[in-house]
């Protein structure tokens, strides 16, 4: 029987599992190779972050769910790829051989790239995962309370813009039904050439429609950004050209802040030579 090991159990893991069942049915053995006993929902994070969801409601235990269709599923995360002798090794020690390897692991968060970005070392939140959504709302919370300046975007080296956008949306919708909105001036900060780019080169008239949208919504931006570092109170930026050549500088105050980080290859890909 044909062994597949699928590495990465999101959207892309998941979706790839099924389809490759439905497919070959008994002919293949799939196994997929994840990070917890949870499949989250990555796209309702935002909600969870302002309060709109709650964690139970965006997740399920994957194993359950995989089970179902004769799916096998390991909830220890793999360490690193032995792509001469078709296997992986876990974090565990353990190595599993793969006639065919799929990987679908999305990204690993490159926090460390600007000085003190993120939840964990840092001082701005993210919505990229689950437990980084549940602790913007913990933060979320006490900013209700002592509302301020707040940043929200997306820095240099990211690679999915469309969460950022979504949350300066929702958090506007929100401080306005909490009657607080008066009292936050907003930022949008992107490394985007211009608004409404999403790495893509823009899709359809997406650069009308959203500046549009941030003039209603009186969300002030700042297109090619470079975040240099986030402070507990203040973020600083450089916006530059096309050419890379700084423009100004900005310090940009704030009460609390969401910037989605840079991407890059996870840590049991990376360390695979070559």
């Amino acid at each position: 029987m044909t062994r597949i090991v699928i590495l990465g159990a999101g959207l892309g893991g998941t979706a790839t599992a099924y389809d490759l069942k439905a497919a070959l049915g008994d002919k293949a053995d799939i196994l997929v190779v994840g990070d917890g006993p949870y499949f989250n929902f990555t796209p309702s994070n935002p909600w969870v972050a302002v309060g709109w969801r709650e964690p139970e409601q965006i997740r399920v235990e994957v194993a359950s769910a995989l089970g179902k269709h004769g799916i096998r599923y390991s909830a220890i995360p793999a360490e690193t790829i032995l792509p001469a002798e078709n296997q992986i090794r876990l974090v565990d020690e353990e190595t599993i051989g793969y006639d065919y390897l799929v990987i679908a692991t999305g990204p690993r968060l490159a926090f460390d790239e600007v000085p003190g970005l993120g939840p964990e070392e840092g001082f701005t939140q993210s919505v990229c995962t689950g437990p980084h959504a549940q602790t913007a709302w913990l933060a979320y919370q006490k900013f209700l309370e002592n509302p301020g300046p707040l940043v929200v975007g997306a820095v240099q080296g990211a690679s999915c813009y469309g969460p950022a956008y979504e949350f300066a949306m929702i958090v506007d919708a929100d401080l306005r039904r909490r009657k607080l909105r008066d009292r936050v001036p907003m930022t949008f900060v992107t490394a985007e050439p211009y608004i409404g780019h999403m790495g893509l080169g823009g899709v359809g008239d997406s650069k009308g429609l959203l500046e549009s949208e941030l003039r209603q919504r009186d969300i002030r931006w700042i297109a090619n950004a470079k975040v240099t570092s986030a402070e507990p109170l203040h973020i600083m930026v450089d916006e530059v050209d096309a050419d890379g050549h700084l423009v100004r500088s900005h310090d940009l105050p704030y009460a609390f802040a969401m910037l989605i980080p840079a991407f890059t290859g996870v840590t049991a890909v990376r360390r695979v030579p070559g």
